[in-house]
């Protein structure tokens, strides 16, 4: 028995050899792991496992019988090109005898058979190849591939390679390479070997045409998988833009309204002679609520406001000022008509700014999306709301050029601005070829405060 020594204080030290399983292996070592990994998943693993191809493609969106036949196109087109490979097979066997049934039979069967296991396809057609060169090999045919094992084999490979992936064909191609050169050098002792040649060549540019085609169509996938994110990325950044947007249009009302309160609350213990201490301590809780209110009103509204922009100077635009927007448009080339219906009255500043935006956000889209058409703009003062209505009519044939595609985002920012007022909108083509926004925008009733009733005594 042995007895290992050990330093006090220092770490064990393992046995000798314990660590030799884990020394780093060189590249070429794990290139070669890797590549053999890949084989076996690739061709081995579930290599007969059930796939079957599942009828569709492009031929198949049309509607009615023919969709419904041309989604087995690519079935029938492989049945077609086995039953060549069969009568191939048939053809140069020269007789009608067992040998040449079976010659047919060993080229048909892996074709039909790479629809529904491909992989295990490619293993039968390299098998049926080597029964059908020895079953045929004394009647002189080129070794190791007949002809109709010749095709055969070309069809399962471009199968399997579309039902694959790029990775798998290059294994079934050098697979077939190897086989085709120990067939020739091993056990074509007395037969014509020209067909490996023809076979890797053509095998070769059919699998790379196959190859080409999956990486085009997965970097399709990938662009239309980008273009949806990035698509649905923009929205969602045009969707926050209106949301600063109304945020630092809404500053300048509520402010105004804020400020109004902080001021009278300030001067209402002056305009009473002797007010009473409750007054005037209620309205310096009023003032400095106010001014918390705009503190912080000012204060969340510079999270959202861009570095660059600057602060209106003049008032947000209500709906009186609708005539100068109307005469813009029409300056344009836009033909514009107003309508007011119901009894016009002055509504929240929120509401009116809203009202203008929308107003002006449908006839911007009217000129950018069908110039030249004309537009009507109708608003309604009913009872609990305001209505709001913008309609075009046809655009005529654009010139080339003039008509905008735009991006969407305008009805978008409508939808924003009404969501927020907890109204309705509707947005749709009309059925004379125009485009119609209806908006309901619900205002509350205000309710009449009583006055209150004069003073009476003795005077003071």
């Amino acid at each position: 028995m042995t007895e290992t020594t050990q330093t006090r204080g220092a770490p064990p030290r393992p046995p000798d050899g314990a660590f030799e399983p884990y020394k780093p292996r060189s590249p070429e070592i794990r290139a070669a792991a890797d590549a053999l990994r890949g084989l076996r998943q690739d061709l081995f693993h579930d290599a007969f496992a059930y796939r079957p191809l599942r009828p569709g493609g492009r031929l198949a969106r049309r509607s009615g019988r023919i969709g419904a036949y041309a989604a087995w196109t690519p079935h029938a087109v492989v049945g077609g090109l086995g039953l060549v490979a069969m009568l191939c097979g048939l053809a140069s066997a020269g007789d009608s005898g067992p040998p040449s049934l079976l010659s047919g039979l060993l080229a048909l069967g892996p074709v039909l058979l790479s629809l529904v296991r491909p992989v295990g396809a490619f293993w039968c057609s390299l098998a049926a190849t080597t029964v059908t060169s020895v079953v045929s090999g004394a009647s002189g045919f080129d070794w190791p591939w007949a002809p109709g094992s010749f095709l055969s084999h070309l069809v399962v490979l471009v199968v399997v390679a579309l039902r694959t992936r790029p990775r798998t064909a290059a294994w079934m191609w050098l697979l077939t390479a190897a086989y085709g050169v120990v067939a020739e050098t091993g056990f074509g002792w007395g037969h014509y070997s020209t067909d490996v040649g023809p076979m890797l060549t053509v095998s070769a540019l059919l699998l790379l045409v196959v190859t080409v085609r999956h990486i085009r169509r997965q970097a399709e996938r990938e662009v239309t998988a980008q273009q949806t994110v990035t698509e649905h990325e923009r929205s969602r950044r045009t969707l926050l833009e209106e949301r600063t947007t109304i945020a630092r249009e809404l500053h300048d009302v509520v402010a105004h309204h804020m400020s109004v309160v902080a001021i009278q609350a300030e001067a209402a213990p002056y305009r009473v002679q002797d007010p009473p201490p409750e007054l005037e301590k209620a309205f310096a809780t009023i003032r400095e609520n106010a001014v918390a209110a705009l503190t912080e009103l000012r204060r969340v509204l510079g999270v959202v406001r861009a570095e660059d922009h600057a602060a209106p100077d003049a008032p947000q635009p209500t709906l009186a000022d609708l005539d100068g927007l109307l005469a813009n448009v029409r300056g344009a080339g836009l033909a514009a008509e107003k309508a007011v219906t119901g009894a016009v009255r002055e509504l929240p500043q929120g509401v009116e700014l809203s009202a203008y935006r929308i107003v002006q956000e449908a006839l911007s889209n009217t000129l950018r999306h069908a110039p030249g058409a004309s537009a009507r703009v109708e608003i309604g003062y009913v009872l609990g709301g305001l209505g709001l209505r913008v309609v075009n009519g046809p655009p005529p044939a654009p010139r080339p050029g003039e008509r905008s595609p735009g991006a969407g985002h305008g009805i978008t920012g409508m939808r924003e601005r009404v969501s927020m007022l907890d109204g309705v909108m509707t947005a749709a083509a009309t059925d004379e070829g125009g485009y119609e926004v209806t908006v309901f925008l619900p205002v509350p009733v205000p309710v009449p405060v009583p006055a209150a009733a004069p003073a009476t005594g003795d005077g003071a």
